[in-house]
């Protein structure tokens, strides 16, 4: 386990956060049990991802936007396997989301202050509108937008919809590279 500096990284259940060495976690953030964190990510300024009680998978190029709560649930009567949050590959989520137990296929994007819940699916190019919630079970198609609260499909993304999707993933993996040298180089004057 790498140290962060101002990043609390917490072990429990004899689980500790496993994060690439090319991941940015900006301080404030709290990575606790269970995680990984693939190669690229970017989780930002105090978001919180707890794994106490099951897993949390993050793929490679994701980023967590501020504030954003990740979490999961754990095996139950009937519900064996619980409620893992699973994360894929170049995906975006908001500031201030919570993303809890859920599903996110490759190139699924959380909009601002959105709510996933358990078992919920987000396929690969979708899009879930800032300040929707996805509830229980729902699976959103791929190249859909949701919105609303209970979210509701509105329509097919356009091909330039999805282009700006991995610009934005382009953009947060560069500017991710950018505030880890200014945290490194305040941390060092500091």
């Amino acid at each position: 386990m790498t140290h962060r500096p101002g990043v609390n990284i917490v072990p429990i259940h004899g689980r500790a956060p496993k994060i690439h060495e090319s991941a940015f976690i900006a301080p404030g953030c709290t990575i606790i049990g269970d995680v990984e964190i693939g190669a690229e990510s970017s989780v930002w300024y105090n978001c919180v991802l707890r794994a106490d009680v099951s897993s949390i998978r993050i793929g490679e190029r994701t980023n967590i936007q501020d504030g954003t709560v990740c979490h999961c649930d754990p095996p139950r009567p009937g519900d064996p396997d619980g409620s893992p949050l699973i994360i894929g590959n170049d995906v975006l989520i908001g500031h201030m989301a919570m993303v809890h137990g859920c599903t996110i296929e490759d190139r699924g994007f959380v909009g601002l202050g959105a709510i996933v819940m358990n078992k919920a699916v987000i396929g690969s190019d979708a899009m879930l509108a800032a300040g929707a919630m996805l509830t229980e079970g729902r699976v959103m198609e791929p190249r859909m937008l949701w919105a609303g609260r209970p979210a509701k499909p509105m329509r097919e993304l356009s091909d330039a919809a999805i282009a700006g999707m991995r610009m934005g993933v382009a953009h947060y993996a560069e500017n991710a590279k950018h505030h880890a040298a200014a945290v490194e180089a305040a941390l060092s004057q500091g």
